[in-house]
């Protein structure tokens, strides 16, 4: 089953002094580009935390949200009381104020607020390797959603140009033909006799080149592939893309033999039905 690579997934967490929220949204990408943001005091867990979503994601533009909420009474910032006296006897010594105008000076200063550093606790870690386990779960499950739609609408466009192809394949008696006729009326205007073997052996050869048999069976073979791959516990998107590489060629062989006007209007109907292959494999994983 094909899963594509665009997705999102949030999953919360509520410990005794904090709330920590983890979103993920991916985006189509060749490889992982991957980006984390998160408070500063969490930035040692970034290394584990970016295999952590490596592992489970492979390919996309990902981005990663660490968010946390001071919901408890704790706080990290607290009043550096020997710098804010400081300031406060410095500022007596230059004008007589009130102490309570100083202290709201005085806290406004450089310094006057200290953050301790937060050390995160091994239970804290685990809830938050949890945490980020669950936001995974949630943006897989959406590119597995997103990628039955995609194989759904992948099905609908081979379909398609196998009913253009063999549409196509219907005028060819009707191209050759026109073809025969052509050419015996150019000879004829010419006014020459001609060998009837020798114009047989040509008007083979020439009809020959214009054959599209190899073409139409190379081009059924790679869509019943690409179905087959589509369905495969390996679809990816890397080989699908080479798939429709091969198909884009055997359908450009297909017009630059038709020389039929209404054969090249299908084949261009077939190219259009590719290119909107082409361009969502670029979004499967």
């Amino acid at each position: 089953m094909i899963q594509s690579m665009t997705g999102f997934g949030k999953s919360s967490l509520q410990l005794p002094t904090k709330k920590i929220t983890v979103e993920i949204k991916s985006l189509n990408s060749k490889g992982l580009d991957l980006s984390v943001r998160m408070p500063s005091a969490y930035r040692e867990m970034e290394l584990k935390l970016r295999n952590q979503i490596a592992q489970r994601l492979e390919r996309g533009k990902v981005d990663f949200s660490l968010f946390v909420e001071v919901t408890g009474e704790e706080t990290s910032s607290k009043v550096n009381i020997p710098i804010v006296k400081a300031y406060i006897n410095q500022m007596k010594e230059i004008v007589d104020g009130d102490e309570t105008e100083l202290l709201k000076m005085a806290v406004r200063m450089p310094d006057a607020l200290k953050t301790e550093r937060e050390e995160i606790d091994e239970n804290e870690w685990s809830s938050i390797q949890g945490v980020v386990d669950q936001a995974l779960d949630n943006i897989q499950n959406f590119r597995v959603s997103e990628g039955i739609a995609l194989e759904k609408e992948f099905l609908v466009r081979v379909s398609n140009i196998l009913r253009l192809m063999k549409e196509t394949v219907s005028y060819d008696n009707e191209r050759i033909e026109n073809v025969k006729t052509k050419l015996s009326n150019a000879i004829a205007e010419l006014e020459v006799n001609v060998d009837e073997n020798r114009f047989e052996q040509e008007l083979i050869y020439y009809l020959e080149k214009m054959d599209i048999t190899e073409e139409k069976v190379r081009l059924e073979n790679h869509l019943n592939y690409f179905m087959e791959t589509l369905a495969g516990n390996e679809a990816n998107g890397r080989k699908l893309g080479f798939i429709t590489q091969e198909i884009g060629r055997e359908i450009n062989t297909m017009g630059s033999k038709s020389n039929h006007a209404q054969m090249q209007k299908l084949v261009v109907q077939m190219k259009d039905e590719l290119e909107k292959i082409k361009e969502q494999v670029l979004n499967i994983l």
